[in-house]
C-alpha cells in the first residue's frame, strides 16, 4: 500500500499576497506544515505542489518539489480540479491533502486519521473543529429552540469542515470525485490547529497564536 502526501501551493495569493511565504513566529507560513508533514512516517512520498521553483529554498529534506502546471495558479480553479492533475502526476493508493494556510495543524493528528484510513475501516478522513454554540442558517435558528434555551455546553454539537487536511484513497476519488468518500474518519481537532489563514486579519491573529506557542516552546 503507497502512501503519498502532497501541500499544494501557489504564491500569487489574491487576498493575502505573499501569504504562503509570510514570517509566522520564527520561521514562514509554509515551513509549519513543511516540518508537520515531515514527521509523518507511514507517509511513502511527501510533495510540495507548486509552479514557482523559487519554493524550493524552503523545502525541507525528506519532501519532494513537483511542479505544477501554472493553470492551477487561477484565481477560478477549483480545489478538485488540483487533486485530479496530482493524482494523474503521482500513483498512490492513499493520498494525504494539507494545506499551509493552516500552520498549526498537528502531525499526530494527521497521523491518527491516516491509521485509520490504512486500517481499511475507514475510506477516507478528514479534520474538523466543534462549534457548540447558537447557530442561525437562512434567517432562523440552526440548533436551538428560542423558546426553550439551553445552555451552549448542553447544545448538540455541529462539525465543521476545517481543510487543515483529507486524507482519500485513490479508489474514492476515481469514483466519487470527491475527497471525502461514504465511510469517513472524522478527526475533531483544536482551535488552534483550526486556524486557517485568509485574510490580513486571520494573518495577524495566527502571528499572536505563534508568538503565545513560542513563549511556551510549543512546537507545531
Amino acid at each position: 500500500m503507497k502512501v503519498v502526501s502532497f501541500i499544494p501551493i501557489k504564491l500569487n495569493n489574491e487576498r493575502l499576497p505573499g501569504k504562503n511565504t509570510l514570517p509566522l513566529g520564527n520561521r514562514v507560513m509554509c515551513e509549519y506544515i513543511f516540518e508537520t508533514v515531515n514527521k509523518i512516517e507511514s507517509i511513502d512520498e511527501k510533495y510540495v505542489y507548486c509552479s514557482d521553483e523559487s519554493i524550493k529554498k524552503y523545502i525541507l529534506e525528506g519532501l519532494k518539489y513537483l511542479k505544477r502546471d501554472t493553470y492551477l495558479d487561477g484565481f477560478q480553479v477549483k480545489g478538485l480540479e488540483i487533486i485530479d492533475y496530482f493524482l494523474k502526476d503521482v500513483y498512490a493508493d492513499i493520498y494525504v491533502l494539507t494545506h499551509v494556510t493552516q500552520p498549526f495543524t498537528k502531525s499526530s493528528s494527521i497521523a491518527e486519521a491516516l491509521d485509520r484510513v490504512m486500517s481499511g475501516e475507514y475510506d477516507s478522513a478528514f479534520s474538523a473543529k466543534v462549534i457548540q454554540d447558537y447557530c442561525w442558517y437562512k434567517g432562523k435558528p440552526f440548533n436551538y429552540n428560542m423558546k426553550d434555551i439551553v445552555t451552549t455546553q448542553n447544545l448538540e454539537p455541529i462539525y465543521m469542515e476545517t481543510g487543515a487536511f483529507y486524507i482519500f484513497t485513490r479508489e474514492v476519488f476515481e469514483k466519487y470525485r470527491q475527497r471525502i468518500g461514504i465511510k469517513p474518519y472524522m478527526k475533531v481537532i483544536s482551535q488552534i490547529e483550526a486556524v486557517d489563514v485568509d485574510t490580513a486579519d486571520d494573518y495577524e491573529f495566527a502571528k499572536a497564536v505563534a508568538e503565545h506557542l513560542n513563549k511556551d516552546n510549543v512546537r507545531y
